[in-house]
């Protein structure tokens, strides 16, 4: 045992520097191409899929925060608090939808589908905090710091962090050692300094600052919204056994679908309720945060977000129909009400 987790260090290791967050794909969209993915969409349920999906993600999150142990109970509880908070779970299911894509299996997927909402539940924690975006509502609950206070809430995202790569290394079966330290390569930079926290820093840094540009606003989402669900494509079609082309085509998917969650984020905020959204809305404008909708407009937004949907379809046509799950959640990212 301690020599195999030598050689999976040494491999993780070996291969992190290999995945930066590659650049939005913007390729020229054919009439046919998006004839064929319309198609395919409409005569998928995301429905019903999302239905079949939503019990075994959520039994799996919540066994993964179970205490075992009387000392643990507190940390477990704040982790589980928002672990378990609902959401959209467009995470978990991208990735076992890709991982589908290539003849895998749920089972498969499970365990870093369970990672990924644990890193995003981790990054939520953390946005909240007072010295973050100070916002006491989260997905229609009092945030974590205000039930925990901010100590336990900081080391309980911690404690998400950690236990995501501990759970994919654990609990991933059938699947080649290669490709799981290659997973949780992934993971790991996605949350640093080229990742979410380096997303996170620059943004704070550009809040109310003059001169923002639209070149610097896609820069912070590019890292701190899109690669997460970039990993979760690419991580999927790689336990499912795809090949390294076919992972660089979902990777492009992704992160056109990445930008287009943010810019839907920031048209949500100006258009939404505090009811409908779960949290504080119009937090952007109040706070002077550059986002699309202060540089393009509502409806330059809305067209923005719209073309980069396209273009992540035709990144998936030559999969045909074993796309559809994953074409029909690119729609639904543009058109969700929260």
């Amino acid at each position: 045992m301690m020599a195999y987790r030598k050689l999976i260090l040494a491999a993780l290791m070996s291969a992190a520097a290999a995945f930066a967050p590659s650049t939005p794909h913007h390729p020229t969209t054919s009439t046919s191409t998006q004839l064929h993915s319309t198609v395919a969409a409409s005569s998928f349920s995301l429905d019903a899929y999302l239905l079949s999906k939503k019990a075994p993600v959520e039994d799996a999150l919540a066994a993964s925060v179970k205490s075992r142990i009387p000392q643990t109970e507190k940390i477990c509880e704040a982790m589980g608090y928002s672990l378990m908070a609902g959401g959209k779970r467009i995470r978990p299911v991208l990735c076992i939808a890709a991982c589908e894509m290539f003849g895998g299996t749920q089972e498969t997927a499970m365990p870093t589908a369970v990672a990924l909402e644990m890193i995003h539940t981790m990054s939520l924690i953390h946005d909240d905090l007072p010295s973050m975006d100070n916002d006491d509502l989260r997905r229609g609950k009092p945030t974590n710091h205000v039930i925990y206070g901010e100590d336990v809430a900081i080391l309980a995202g911690d404690s998400l962090l950690s236990t995501s790569f501990e759970h994919v290394a654990r609990e991933t079966k059938g699947v080649s050692a290669e490709r799981i330290v290659d997973v949780i390569a992934r993971l790991g930079k996605s949350v640093g300094a080229e990742g979410l926290a380096g997303g996170q820093v620059m943004d704070l840094e550009c809040e109310g600052k003059p001169g923002t540009t639209l070149d610097d606003l896609k820069w912070i989402h590019i890292h701190k919204t899109a690669t997460l669900l970039q990993v979760a494509v690419a991580s999927g079609a790689i336990l499912g056994g795809a090949t390294p082309e076919e992972v660089a085509a979902c990777e492009k998917f992704a992160m056109d679908i990445g930008l287009a969650f943010q810019v839907a984020d920031d048209i949500l905020d100006v258009t939404a309720s505090s009811e409908a959204l779960g949290k504080t809305a119009g937090k952007d404008e109040a706070t002077d945060k550059t986002t699309y909708v202060k540089l393009m407009g509502l409806e330059g937004s809305k067209k923005y977000a719209r073309d980069l949907i396209d273009e992540a379809k035709e990144c998936l046509a030559p999969f045909g129909d074993r796309a559809a799950p994953l074409l029909a959640i690119a729609d639904y990212i543009v058109d969700r009400q929260n």
